[in-house]
């Protein structure tokens, strides 16, 4: 009975190497968000906080936008131009281009409010909430 439970164990552990061994590195391009755009979100009374991880990306080609309670942020990065190695003998490479997105459902944003600063690689963008007062501007009260 003992060895049938190591037996199992075994097999249970067997699938969990599997698991890890799916998340390995090789399958890194089958998980698209996984290793860009790392992103924190924070929230208070007051609104939100969201930090994105975009080194490498010129200000100018960084989209924010805000529609139906969705923050939508796209990046375009032109191709590496990398002369490190002309014959082409490059054995791994992590740097993306082209373009990348990411949504985050924060809701309830004064959108008239809402700023965005970059700098040295990391996008934040201040979502300030919707106080009662702002909301009840589209509330129509029925007699």
């Amino acid at each position: 009975m003992a060895n049938e439970l190591q037996n199992r164990n075994n097999f249970f552990d067997n699938l969990m190497n599997m698991r890890n061994w799916m998340n390995d590195d090789f399958f890194s391009n089958l998980t698209p968000v996984a290793d860009h755009m790392k992103t924190d979100v924070t929230e208070d009374d007051k609104g939100y906080t969201v930090k994105i991880d975009m080194p490498g990306f010129d200000k100018k080609d960084i989209h924010i936008s805000y529609a139906n309670n969705i923050l939508t942020v796209t990046g375009y990065r032109d191709t590496f131009d990398d002369d490190a190695d002309k014959e082409g003998n490059v054995l791994h490479s992590e740097r993306r281009y082209g373009q990348m997105s990411r949504q985050y459902r924060l809701p309830d944003v004064n959108r008239k409010d809402v700023k965005a600063q970059y700098n040295d690689g990391v996008l934040t963008i201040s979502l300030p909430k919707l106080n009662e007062k702002d909301d009840d501007e589209n509330r129509i009260d029925i007699d």
